[in-house]
């Protein structure tokens, strides 16, 4: 059986069943019922405005972001989907850090769904690092659908490296 990229983690009758989508050729139409609807956010400052507004009706209190921005050099084979640093600077006699949010370029054309889900994402790396338990507790305070989600954004990376004439 061939192994789905996104899905490796995942249990056998789970992966049983989106290759069978994947395989009759309905993985698109799927994706396309459940997340019709695009969004609008086609450049740097309009993503920096929609990050601070789901930062700050969220995440009030934690550190100020300073950049958020699409950026084409994310490779999503690489599984990087986003990515939170912060920048220190010596200013002075004091250090000064800022916090940037980077997000592949692939959502420029993503559902509105799955901007928000790597948003909140790339936000909740602002509190927490690790990928544990109070990290996805913070994500789903966020999104309450966020395992949905990311789930559905697997699937949805899958179907994008489909060849053409198997995406129907």
């Amino acid at each position: 059986m061939d192994p789905l990229p996104y899905l490796a983690g995942y249990p056998a009758d789970v992966q049983m069943r989106v290759r069978a989508l994947r395989d009759d050729g309905r993985l698109g139409d799927y994706l396309a019922r459940r997340y019709p609807h695009p969004h609008s956010i086609r450049n740097d400052r309009q993503l920096y405005d929609y990050v601070q507004a789901l930062k700050d009706r969220h995440l009030r209190q934690s550190t100020p972001l300073h950049k958020a921005i699409y950026d084409g050099k994310l490779q999503v084979l690489k599984h990087a989907l986003g990515t939170h640093t912060t920048i220190s600077r010596v200013q002075g006699g004091r250090l000064k850090a800022n916090r940037e949010i980077r997000i592949a370029s692939v959502f420029r054309e993503a559902p509105a769904a799955f901007l928000e889900m790597i948003v909140v994402h790339e936000l909740a790396h602002l509190k927490e690092s690790d990928h544990n338990r109070a990290f996805y507790n913070l994500c789903t305070h966020m999104s309450p659908d966020y395992h949905q989600l990311e789930f559905d954004l697997r699937l949805y990376l899958m179907h994008r490296e489909m060849p053409e004439h198997t995406q129907r």
